[in-house]
């Protein structure tokens, strides 16, 4: 054994010779070196997607309309920034930098939460005279990637403060505060269907075989989906399960506050099977890349399953909005 060691030791010192890490050389190394086991190890740390958390609290649960779906989008801005490494998108400096599939996951679950902030604020066609909505809208509605003046983070944290300000005005049943109604439960609804709708595109554009997309109504105003490149596969990915992230938090509060009219309307089982497949999106994933295959090759798909696991969702989005209208 003391054989053995000498040999690796002779060996280890013939090497940074060669190297000329002898002398001057050497701290220079092992400081390079506890660099990049210290980035990392940060990368590994922050590269790690958020667990779900349980809504409806119950202290929040008797608020009128609203106040379970501001509580629970409070939580996601203040995971989105509070999470180990805090809020990646908008980092300069590594390792968050050279992360991306997080980021991309952030983005995701911000734009679904954005969507229904702008809901809550003027979803009947009207801005809401609700300062503390106002608000939250103009924080949820940062650029996701602003480093500064104003920073996402700060922005986020602010549309957040606004939201359980809101929640707690709520609370109260004081006059004057702007509650979350069935009609902006059917805007939201809409505006959540055509999301999914797009983000299911996107991921069937990166699927091999893909050449033109069918047209889709697009939220931004385009109609033909371009096809997903293959360094924006993993991007794409990451941004549908954030947006499925946040999406499966909301449903569940919305299933909270809604459930007598769900249940006139007899569509509790419908909005229960959306809620079940956007579980099933955050199965862990267990390759260390977004797999790409074909057909019944030898690789996975990761894009194929998110979409149609949100094609389904969907799906059952649709049926709950046809039984709602139907009763109005």
């Amino acid at each position: 054994m003391d054989a053995w060691l000498n040999k690796l030791l002779l060996r280890g010192a013939e090497l940074r010779g060669r190297w000329g890490l002898q002398e001057s050389g050497s701290p220079l190394f092992l400081f390079v070196l506890a660099f990049l086991i210290v980035q990392l190890g940060l990368g590994w740390y922050w590269g790690r997607e958020l667990p779900t958390f349980a809504v409806g609290a119950p202290d929040v649960v008797d608020l009128r309309p609203g106040g379970v779906l501001a509580a629970s989008l409070a939580q996601v801005g203040e995971r989105l920034t509070g999470k180990p490494g805090g809020y990646l998108r908008n980092d300069l400096m590594p390792p968050g930098v050279l992360l991306d599939n997080v980021p991309a996951w952030e983005k995701g679950a911000l734009v679904q939460a954005r969507d229904l902030v702008h809901v809550m604020y003027q979803g009947t066609g009207q801005p809401s005279a609700d300062a503390d909505l106002a608000e939250a809208e103009a924080g949820f509605a940062v650029a996701d990637d602003s480093w500064a003046m104003p920073s996402a983070e700060a922005e986020i944290r602010r549309g957040s403060l606004a939201l359980e300000r809101y929640g707690r005005r709520l609370g109260q049943g004081g006059t004057g505060v702007t509650a979350f109604d069935e009609r902006h439960l059917l805007q939201w609804l809409a505006v959540t269907n055509e999301r999914l709708e797009r983000m299911s595109a996107r991921l069937n554009a990166a699927l091999p075989a893909y050449s033109a997309a069918p047209a889709v109504p697009a939220l931004d105003g385009v109609t033909q989906m371009p096809e997903t490149s293959w360094w924006a596969i993993d991007d794409v990915f990451y941004e549908a399960r954030g947006s499925a992230w946040t999406l499966l938090h909301l449903l569940k509060a919305a299933e909270i506050e809604f459930r007598p009219l769900l249940a006139r309307r007899h569509a509790e089982l419908s909005l229960r099977a959306a809620i079940h497949e956007l579980e099933a999106t955050q199965q862990p994933v267990w390759s260390p890349l977004v797999l790409n295959g074909s057909g019944f090759g030898l690789f996975g798909n990761h894009s194929l399953v998110m979409a149609n696991y949100l094609n389904r969702v969907q799906a059952d989005l649709e049926d709950v909005l046809v039984l709602l209208r139907a009763g109005q």
